[in-house]
């Protein structure tokens, strides 16, 4: 009978395996191959020979000493173990090294201790002993093996304990090791209160049987070794820290990304994936260097997105979201969505170059052009402005009203800079909200041109990409490739978009070199090589940006301050940056409605985006291009026909291109005043997402302008200040740009 139900019993195929015994955990990788983290189940699969032949010897010393003449299965030991299996005397024991392979390994052997399972896996040893190698054999037990804390396999374990590949383990590590094959779980609670006495107890166990192996010749393999091989004490345990500090922040974007993409997180944990981020390391300190320099004499109430791309691939080469993912999982350039504020203008005039106008058109600087935009409260500046420039003039010194009134010009008017905003990346729900409102209310209308539309850091980086990559657009992304084995299963997302043509982007590009050479960011922008970009300062400076670029890599830096604010009124301030939700200081997650101890309210900075944002991106961007060539954009095109919307001055000064002056005298003022909201009547208009109608009118509240520095508007004839606002006075000084009140409103530098 037994020999007909050892003849019925087949060997399972390799590829019948347990998932378990085939689980490894997957690793991820910067950009230049080194490792970032490694995720999941603590395993890494080797060859018997990338394992020590001491090591291997300690294993068959603590597990099975006649596993090289055995036939699979030890008859004594059997014998003891199906007795008392069978009278329940004891619950396992007696198994060769092939029986525990075949049980850590194979499906249908599970760790149920009946004889009829105990009988299949006797068998099943007996034709493994027959058909494979001792060393197959001793290779997959190798890989699957657990040796305790949560590690499987030789390899996962040489690095847990010792913080070596199992190929460099010494004699006394890889006794270490086998001996704890037998008790691991136990072992970890000893040990972990400080008690080794089990595993020095099983490792003499093991020098012992080292001590009575011999060589071919007969010779003693390891004379004197319990002499001479001293209890190696293991590493300590510590704390899972894969989501320590910035690494949580790149994989939690990583595993955002390829959860995607279809690849989820339990297969990630147990795939054994090659995981190639595009994270540069040494930009990733750099960014939080750079922040941290401007930021840390700051409250927690202040809060920086720095986002970089590439802008030939779109890959997220740096980022700063935060400085220990522990304590705060919020990534802010991935999920701050704030108002562009007019870090948004580079798109309007990217759509009035694609539409054939050029930059020699003369827009209106005094009022909007018509003066009642459809839909939209009046937009002013804010202060003096010529009533002609010319676009080049409107861009480096940020003026709302000739952004405004050159998205009306454009064919389709806003449809098409929604349009162009999209295909270059910004959220098509953020821009149907900003059309439309949210709660029934009315949108932002013609608010859009000076930046009502909300986007994160990271998104504007992969926009400005358009204008740094010849009018060509890819989606950001954070992985290039994944592996499994050596198979290649996800490949890099790199679709190529042409949104603007090159020539567009080059005279777009020209515009928004003379923000840093002569404009709004004159003072912190330039890096000492060509670059460009665009200042943003929204609603009583309750949000800043800076967004630049060279030919090589684009950086966006986005600021905004929150107070949390009891019931009462009392300003706490939050533990690490969000706010709290019991007097205790216990975290709750940003945003959540239902705080029942504190609410969120968005203030003002007290600065704009010509300020610390842009501090910010010139030391990241100084860091980042150190060692590499200096690159040129290409030459400004020079392209459409001139339109436009006012009269040419008379004279019409001479156009500079060394001071990019659009044809005004330099001395004209470069930075302007800090404005109010998107309605400037005191209230916010609907969907406003940093608007709490603390903001102050001027003109009788009417208007808007954001500004970045300089000296205060020109206030209307008796304007009134909403809550919190102030008056500027009407001989146009107003008041000093660090003044935390409202002037008039609008969209700034």
């Amino acid at each position: 009978m037994i020999a007909v139900a050892y003849a019925n019993t087949e060997l399972p195929s390799e590829h019948d395996a347990q998932e378990a015994a085939k689980a490894q955990g997957s690793t991820f990788y910067y950009r230049d191959g080194s490792v970032l983290a490694r995720l999941g189940t603590k395993r890494v699969a080797v060859t018997i020979d990338q394992v020590p032949q001491h090591v291997q010897d300690a294993v068959v010393a603590a597990e099975n000493r006649s596993f090289w003449e055995d036939g699979g299965i030890d008859i004594a030991g059997l014998t003891r173990s199906v007795w008392m299996t069978a009278t329940g005397q004891q619950t396992q024991g007696g198994s060769t090294i092939t029986q525990q392979m075949a049980r850590n390994y194979f499906n249908g052997l599970s760790t149920e201790q009946t004889i009829k399972r105990k009988v299949k896996e006797i068998f099943i040893a007996v034709r493994l002993d027959k058909d494979w190698s001792k060393n197959k054999v001793l290779e997959y037990y190798l890989n699957t093996v657990p040796f305790g804390r949560n590690t499987y396999g030789i390899e996962a374990a040489a690095r847990e304990f010792f913080n070596v590949p199992a190929k460099k383990l010494t004699v006394a590590q890889g006794a270490y090791l086998a001996g704890r094959i037998q008790q691991p779980s136990n072992f970890d609670n000893a040990e972990a209160d400080g008690n080794y006495a089990g595993t020095e107890e099983r490792f003499k166990y093991v020098l012992n049987g080292m001590s009575l192996m011999t060589d071919k010749d007969g010779k003693p393999k390891y004379p004197n070794i319990a002499a001479t091989a001293k209890f190696p004490k293991p590493k300590p345990k510590k704390a899972s820290q894969e989501f320590s500090g910035l690494k949580g922040y790149m994989l939690s974007q990583a595993l955002h990304e390829l959860e995607g993409r279809k690849l989820s997180r339990e297969q990630i944990e147990s795939g054994g994936y090659k995981i190639y981020t595009t994270f540069d390391k040494k930009l990733m300190q750099a960014a939080k260097k750079a922040v941290l320099n401007t930021t840390s004499s700051m409250s927690k109430e202040f809060h920086t997105g720095l986002a970089a791309v590439d802008p030939t691939n779109g890959r997220v080469i740096a980022f700063y979201g935060g400085s220990n993912y522990l304590n705060e999982t919020w990534n802010e350039p991935f999920d701050s969505r704030k108002q562009a504020a007019s870090a948004f203008k580079p798109y309007v005039l990217a759509a009035w170059l694609d539409a054939g106008y050029s930059l020699n058109s003369y827009v209106p600087g005094k009022e909007t052009m018509p003066k009642e935009l459809p839909g939209t409260t009046p937009i002013t500046n804010g202060h003096s402005v010529p009533a002609s420039i010319d676009v080049i003039y409107a861009t480096a010194h940020s003026i709302n009203t000739a952004f405004a009134s050159m998205a009306f010009k454009l064919p389709g008017q806003l449809d098409d800079l929604r349009s162009l905003a999209e295909a270059a990346g910004i959220s098509k729900r953020a821009l149907e909200e900003d059309k439309n409102g949210i709660n029934g209310q009315s949108g932002h209308g013609y608010q859009l041109a000076i930046g009502s539309v909300g986007v994160t850091p990271v998104e504007q980086a992969a926009g400005y990409s358009i204008f740094a990559n010849a009018g060509k657009h890819v989606d950001y992304h954070v992985i290039k490739e994944v592996k499994q084995d050596k198979t290649v299963v996800l490949t890099e997302a790199r679709e190529v978009k042409q949104v603007i043509s090159p020539e567009a982007a080059a005279d777009a590009t020209y515009a928004m070199e003379q923000v840093i050479k002569s404009g709004t960011a004159s003072r912190w922008g330039p890096i000492g090589r060509p670059a460009a970009g665009k200042t943003g300062t929204n609603n009583d400076e309750k949000e800043a940006w800076f967004v630049g670029y060279t030919p090589q890599l684009v950086t966006a830096v986005g600021m905004y301050r929150e107070q949390c604010v009891t019931k009462s009124g009392k300003i706490v301030q939050p533990r690490y940056s969000n706010c709290p939700i019991t007097p205790n200081g216990k975290e709750h997650p940003k945003y959540n409605g239902n705080n029942p101890y504190t609410r969120v309210k968005e203030v003002s900075l007290g600065f704009e985006g010509a300020d610390s944002p842009t501090h910010i991106w010139h030391d990241f961007m100084v860091a980042a291009h150190e060692g590499k060539p200096v690159e040129q954009f290409p030459a400004k095109a020079g392209m459409g026909s001139p339109e436009n919307l006012v009269p040419s001055p008379t004279p019409t000064p001479s156009p500079s291109p060394e001071d990019g002056g659009g044809g005004f005298p330099n001395d004209m003022p470069t930075d302007f005043p800090n404005g109010g909201g998107d309605g400037g009547d005191g209230s916010c208009l609907p969907g406003d997402l940093s608007c709490d109608g603390s903001v102050g009118g001027g003109d009788d509240g009417v208007g808007l302008d954001l500004g970045d520095n300089g000296p205060g508007g020109q206030g209307g004839p008796g304007g009134q200040g909403g809550p919190g606002g102030q008056n500027a006075p009407a001989d146009g000084t107003g008041a000093p740009a660090s003044a935390p009140v409202a002037q008039q409103s609008g969209t700034s530098p």
